[in-house]
């Protein structure tokens, strides 16, 4: 029997041990794994979830329809302002795997130049890029049949004008971030949009909604409000058509035009001119073109502001009807001469149908006096009777609030401040030296003409909204107190005085028709102060109806290159070309005394 042997004991020993560290070490390491797998699993849970929920949680607006604008067409009503289902091709550069082949393919569909295809689907730092917008269905759904990852569309809601340019600064646009921008579309953004829906939406890996997904949310879009105008369709053509007639023949580039009812102030037609095509104003070069001249561009109006001093002087008692005065034909103001027209007769006494008739600066700087209770200075009590009328019963200097982008306010003058008030206030008594849009002079001559009440000038008659209720817009009176109904009544005889002596291509009978109204011609102003030398504007302000004025007219012609007063040689033509359009075409009711 061999000896015992210590050596052969030692290695079971050993091989026990470390089999035993082993599982030691196994266990430790399967007891980590339990311990993460249960912090993940149990304690962590919940976010674990939202955070994989959020993963492929997706947020869709679902945009609202925007209002339709219509307006009226004799007895009925037509959409003027309509949508178009189009769609916004975009996409994720992120996903592309191919540039080159999905631009080509883009460039064969919508007919663009592959290599700014390309250039966009190679963008960096970016998983959305815009490849084209306003596409047709047909070329969408060609792009997409593709299944390229990464290119998807999506509709959008265009607006579409059955009628092109009609009325365009009047409607203005709406932006590809579908806002509207100028005109209506601005002024009524918030009822027009409506408001937009909401999907919150568990998607599947390529962002597709899961529709039987019990955590899906979705909030229904609010459809805008649908918009009837005060327009009718038939005048506003007409209005358009002979105020550009009238511009080529007074040989100007610019002017503008308004038809409204004077006894509710409702405008039944506005137009500018030059214009632009609303549904392409992506193209127009020239943004000014966007800008409704007759509400966003104030003017020195000049002597049509005379009717409104007489109707001044009438109402506060510093004159009456039978008021006469010798004129001196020119007054040396704050050293500065305030004179006539060549036409004027010379001095002479004179009465307020010859202050309009013959449209004496020296006349209208003579009611002023009288405001002040001399006849002879202007005074504190004239400055401040007179600018109480511009401001505080014509309104001036203020928005009137129609339904417009960008309205302009205008400005008169501070009574008391400035250098040579005196002479800044005789100006502005035959309308320089202050600014109204051709918007506030015809809501002012319109208030002085219907009795005394001030109508605020207004484009919506009515609207309806999402759930279908109809909601008339009744005329709001401003002010009740402009002149007293004597002065009205009054001052339209004076009126159609000046329209019987002046000459017309075709003559009114104003014996079954009242028509009345007073040219006006301003220098321009230059920005830096004083005169441009050889530029002038031509205005007219009038009215047009049988026992009491029905329609109230207002033009305004920039720089025209005739020959003699830019009111009468320019403005007048086209003020009776819309006279008679309205009396031939649009029910004037005649005299019935």
């Amino acid at each position: 029997m061999p000896p015992y042997s210590s050596g052969h004991l030692a290695k079971p020993i050993k091989s026990v041990l470390r089999a035993r560290l082993w599982y030691v070490l196994i266990m430790v390491i399967f007891g980590v794994f339990m311990v993460r797998l249960f912090y993940l699993q149990i304690i962590r849970h919940d976010y674990y979830k939202r955070s994989a929920t959020l993963g492929h949680l997706k947020e869709y607006e679902i945009p609202a329809d925007r209002g339709v604008i219509r307006a009226h067409n004799g007895s009925t009503t037509v959409p003027i302002v309509l949508n178009q289902t189009l769609f916004t091709v975009y996409a994720d550069p992120t996903l592309i795997k191919d540039a080159g082949k999905v631009a080509e393919t883009l460039s064969s569909v919508l007919k663009g130049d592959s290599r700014d295809y390309e250039d966009k689907l190679r963008t960096k730092d970016t998983r959305y890029v815009i490849i084209s917008r306003k596409v047709g269905k047909q070329q969408k759904d060609d792009i997409l049949k593709k299944k390229y990852p990464g290119v998807g569309a999506q509709e959008q809601s265009y607006r579409t004008y059955p009628n092109g340019s009609l009325a365009a600064q009047l409607l203005g646009f709406v932006n590809d971030e579908g806002k509207g921008t100028y005109g209506l579309e601005q002024a009524l953004n918030n009822e027009l949009a409506g408001k937009p829906g909401q999907l919150k939406a568990v998607t599947d890996i390529n962002g597709v909604p899961l529709a039987a997904n019990t955590d899906n949310i979705l909030t229904e879009p609010v459809k805008g409000s649908e918009v009837t105008l005060t327009i009718d369709v038939g005048m506003q053509q007409q209005l358009e058509n002979l105020l550009k007639a009238g511009l080529d023949r007074a040989k100007s580039d610019s002017g503008s035009a308004m038809i409204m009812d004077p006894n509710t102030g409702a405008v039944k037609a506005m137009a500018n001119w030059p214009t632009y095509d609303p549904a392409s104003y992506s193209k127009v070069e020239d943004p000014s073109v966007f800008t409704n001249a007759v509400v966003s561009s104030p003017l020195e109006i000049g002597s049509t502001m005379k009717p409104l001093t007489v109707a001044a002087a009438l109402d506060s008692g510093a004159v009456n009807t039978n008021f006469s005065y010798f004129d001196p034909s020119r007054y040396v103001i704050d050293d500065f001469t305030v004179k006539n027209i060549e036409e004027d007769g010379g001095p002479g006494t004179k009465n307020l149908a010859d202050v309009l008739n013959l449209s004496l600066n020296t006349g209208a700087t003579q009611m002023l006096m009288r405001m002040g209770g001399s006849g002879d200075k202007i005074n504190k009590k004239g400055r401040e009777t007179w600018h109480d009328y511009m401001a505080n019963h014509y309104l001036f200097g203020r928005g009137t609030g129609i339904e417009q982008g960008y309205e302009a306010e205008g400005i008169i003058p501070d009574p008391n401040k400035g250098y040579a008030r005196d002479l800044t206030y005789a100006n502005t008594s035959f309308g320089q030296a202050m600014t109204a849009t051709p918007l506030q002079l015809g809501a002012a001559f319109s208030a002085m003409i219907n009795g005394g009440t001030y109508y605020k000038p207004h484009l919506v008659d009515y609207t309806i909204n999402d759930r279908g209720k109809k909601i008339v817009k009744q005329p709001e009176a401003v002010n009740k107190n402009v002149v007293s109904s004597q002065v009205s009544r009054d001052i339209i005889p004076l009126l159609e005085y000046v329209v019987e002596q002046h000459a017309f291509s075709r003559k009114f009978d104003q014996k079954a028709y009242a028509v009345g109204g007073k040219t006006g011609t301003a220098q321009i102003a230059k920005p830096e102060g004083g005169y441009l030398d050889n530029d002038y504007n031509g205005t007219y302000v009038g009215f047009v109806g049988g026992d009491k004025p029905q329609y109230v007219i207002v033009v305004s012609v920039h720089k025209p290159k005739v020959p003699g007063y830019a009111g009468s040689r320019a403005a007048q033509p086209i003020f009776g070309d819309l006279a008679h359009m309205l009396i031939d075409s649009f029910n004037v009711t005649p005299k019935t005394r």
